[in-house]
């Protein structure tokens, strides 16, 4: 007996990456649908599917991967609040026309719970306006709506998480006490599985949630329960989205944009009014919050985080994340990408030949005050400058850097990452790390990655990378466009 086709998109998203091992151990075969095969790499998984590329706002590259699929899940969404509307309502639209045309029997979406009575925020808006261009074409859409998903590398409860581990005391505006009944991301699993076994199912739209309903204010007080802290909340009676947004920007892992359109929605209540899902699945037992928690918790201490809200790329520039910023192990990480239309081994020889003479390209004034700062205290201080203006070796001084690692390009049927990691000297309370990386793509350009790390020592080694924090936008975003400016118009012995 043929096993039944299942389609996933967002397989490089949070739900996405977690839903596919479970459709396997059902036994279903499952192919894939994303804009970059590339960023599967490394998925325990990948070998046990088929992998299509396609993006869904272009039709045409929708058919083959629909062809002979019997259920689709539509797992794609813009992490532009909502307000790149014309492009997800080009996806909605097309996904729907394309899966009628193949043959496609049914669509599953993962939607979200909100007050439809309530003014809805650009995300939320935009989040009901696909699943209603879904539900127009001809397919049967089975749409669940869920609020917050309490898991390891959830967006929300990442949030939650940090803001409770590093404030003692929280100030909370007005969001903070809207009702919300959030939902582990297991039993998020276990609902879009069965509904593949579950007729009845078909054309309906499922409210999901956990066993609780609590305010945000409150989650905060129950994971610090269960983490064994004290914690104690000044609520203050204004919503104030944006400064919230910068705030948790500043003190979690959760960037800006990506906490931002979640924030905009947290103003009404999202809690389940219909016992559907109870219904259907009254096998499903969702757990309380505090169990979720212990549950995503247990995964991060084991290191067993299978996606993350962060793997979902949430910019126009496609498959690049510009920007990202994430504390893993207590080390500071923040990672820059650009796409360069030129070839690897040019982006590689631009990075490798920074510094000294050269200099580092953008605002080298203030990598002399920093150098200058280092000697002031009894540092190596920037003007060691390297041994040869093109050539760099694993092991050598480069101004106030020692390179650690060095791996050349390689293009062709067995593509190789560049990568130059340099470790710092300069007297820092901690241990600090640039790192750069030239990515050879599939049409020939180069995925150029920064990223600098830091492992602070101590709450002075904190107060020093949040007071470096502002400088880095300038100094790594331009250093970043230099890069991938000079690797594209010059040579590469003279970038």
């Amino acid at each position: 007996m043929l096993k039944k086709l299942i389609l996933v998109t967002g397989a490089t998203g949070y739900v996405g990456g977690r839903l596919i091992p479970r459709l396997l151990e059902r036994g279903y075969a499952v192919r894939v649908l994303v804009r970059d095969p590339a960023r599967l790499e490394g998925r325990p998984w990948l070998g046990q599917v088929q992998v299509t590329q396609g993006d869904a706002t272009h039709r045409e590259s929708l058919l083959p991967a629909l062809q002979g699929v019997w259920a689709a899940y539509y797992l794609i969404h813009g992490r532009q609040g909502g307000r790149d509307t014309a492009r997800e309502t080009a996806a909605a639209r097309n996904f729907a026309s394309a899966a009628e045309e193949a043959g496609v029997e049914r669509i599953l979406y993962l939607g979200e719970l909100v007050d439809t009575n309530a003014r809805l925020s650009p995300y939320l808006r935009s989040r009901h306006e696909t699943g209603y261009l879904l539900r127009q074409g001809k397919v049967p859409v089975t749409e669940f709506r869920a609020g917050m998903i309490v898991g390891s590398g959830s967006a929300l409860f990442e949030m939650v998480r940090y803001l409770s581990e590093r404030e003692p005391l929280l100030i909370c505006p007005r969001w903070f006490f809207s009702l919300a009944q959030p939902i582990a991301i297991r039993n998020v699993l276990e609902y879009l599985v069965a509904a593949l076994e579950q007729p009845e199912s078909v054309g309906k739209m499922v409210e999901i949630g956990g066993a609780t309903r609590l305010t945000y204010a409150e989650m905060l007080l129950g994971y610090a329960r269960v983490r064994g802290l004290k914690r104690w909340l000044l609520p203050i009676p204004f919503h104030f989205p944006r400064l919230s947004a910068y705030w948790v920007h500043l003190v979690t892992p959760v960037t800006y944009n990506a906490i931002l359109p979640l924030i905009e929605g947290l103003h009404a209540d999202a809690v389940v009014n219909e016992g559907m899902a109870k219904w259907l699945f009254p096998y499903i037992q969702p757990l309380d919050f505090e169990t979720a928690v212990r549950y995503a918790l247990k995964k991060i201490e084991a290191g067993d985080i299978e996606s993350s809200w962060s793997d979902a790329l949430v910019t126009s520039a496609g498959d690049v994340q510009p920007y990202q910023f994430d504390v893993q192990e207590g080390m500071f990480i923040e990672k820059r990408q650009r796409l360069v239309n030129t070839p690897a081994e040019a982006v590689f020889a631009c990075f490798t030949g920074i510094g000294g003479a050269r200099g580092w390209f953008y605002m080298d004034w203030a990598w002399s005050i920093r150098g200058w700062m280092d000697k002031m205290v009894g540092g190596v201080g920037l003007r060691r400058g390297r041994r040869h203006p093109d050539e760099i070796w694993v092991g050598e001084s480069l101004d106030f850097w020692r390179v650690e690692e060095l791996v050349a390009p390689r293009c062709g049927d067995s593509p190789q990452k560049g990568l130059m990691r340099l470790r710092a000297e300069m007297k820092v309370p901690g241990k600090a790390w640039l790192e750069f990386q030239a990515a050879p793509q599939s049409d020939c350009s180069t995925r150029l990655t920064t990223t600098a790390y830091f492992d602070a020592h101590g709450l002075f080694g904190f107060l020093y990378w949040y007071a470096m924090w502002p400088f880095h936008k300038f100094i790594f975003d331009g250093l970043t466009n230099q890069i991938a400016r000079r690797a594209s118009e010059l040579p590469p012995r003279q970038a």
